[in-house]
């Protein structure tokens, strides 16, 4: 039984992919009307060019170019397939400009802890809008364990629980605590015994449901007794400083919290800040990718915190 080879080779040909990269060289090439000036514009040898060129010639059953004294001449077949993939190819790129600006354009969704992102970052996105006006950055508030499959592209958290393994994570800042209160009520509340502020007994103990033991840890790193005094007791960590703005009490204050209330004056801090042993990170799902919009936005977070 005799065996049709050549039916068997071209149809293998026909159904196979051309090469992008084929394309491109010859593209480079036709346009050009030089292998070496195509090999220029697209970083490769001559005969890298020459052998791919060879190669879809091969791939098509057809001669593409005319070689001639170290010259080259597009045949009828090269010029039609020259139109075609110069058409190609700018179908690409206009898809490519289309997607890149959809990116840009598609929203940068970051979650924040609610005290956080009301007393800190909001006060201070305008000068994140001035400095990357093409970053369009949505603020969602929330706090403790999230999922990425809500939409959320970073989040900002305080390590007061476990994320896992699994996330990227890069520190902004580390916490800094102290109590803080209404200047106007600082006598009433703090006392001054050998040049060392104390509280008074009359001082009135701001505590929160989200952070109930803060006033007990920085008791016990300043070996400071707290019975005896008047407590109240608030459900959000925002409350406890407003609480202190209007004078209630006196509150423990993280200082990127309070920081702008002590500039202006709105609130004292009489025993200062001091490390509680936690800090806030960047949160993302996969480590962040140098140039992004997200790259720039952490390094905006981190700078803004140092400032």
């Amino acid at each position: 039984m005799k065996t049709d080879d050549i039916g068997e080779k071209n149809s293998r040909k026909t159904n196979r992919p051309l090469s992008l990269g084929g394309l491109r060289c010859f593209e480079a090439a036709a346009r050009l009307e030089s292998f070496t000036q195509a090999a220029n514009s697209l970083n490769l040898t001559h005969g890298a060019v020459s052998r791919a060129v060879r190669a879809l010639e091969e791939e098509l059953g057809i001669a593409l170019f005319e070689r001639r004294h170290r010259r080259v001449y597009l045949t009828a077949a090269g010029r039609t397939l020259l139109q075609a993939s110069q058409q190609a190819f700018g179908i690409l790129e206009q898809t490519a400009q289309t997607l890149r600006q959809q990116a840009q354009d598609a929203p940068l969704v970051l979650s924040c802890e609610p005290t956080l992102l009301m007393r800190w970052l909001i006060p201070r996105l305008p000068a994140f809008q001035l400095a990357h006006p093409d970053i369009n950055l949505q603020l969602v508030a929330g706090g403790g364990p999230f999922s990425f499959h809500d939409g959320i592209n970073a989040a900002i958290r305080r390590n007061d629980f476990d994320w896992g393994d699994k996330l990227h994570s890069a520190t902004l800042f580390n916490e800094r605590v102290g109590p803080v209160c209404k200047p106007e009520r600082l006598q009433h509340f703090v006392t001054v015994n050998d040049g060392q502020p104390q509280l008074s007994h009359d001082a009135v103990l701001l505590h929160s449901a989200t952070r109930p033991d803060a006033w007990r840890h920085w008791a016990q790193a300043q070996d400071m007794a707290l019975e005896g005094r008047s407590e109240q007791r608030f459900d959000h960590f925002y409350f406890s400083l407003q609480a202190a703005v209007a004078g209630i009490g006196v509150a423990i204050g993280p200082w990127q919290q309070v920081r702008d209330d002590v500039a202006a004056g709105v609130l004292c801090a009489p025993f200062g800040f001091s490390s509680d042993g936690s800090r806030y990170c960047l949160l993302t799902p996969q480590e962040i990718r140098p140039g992004s919009g997200l790259a720039r936005l952490a390094d905006w977070l981190q700078l803004t915190a140092c400032a």
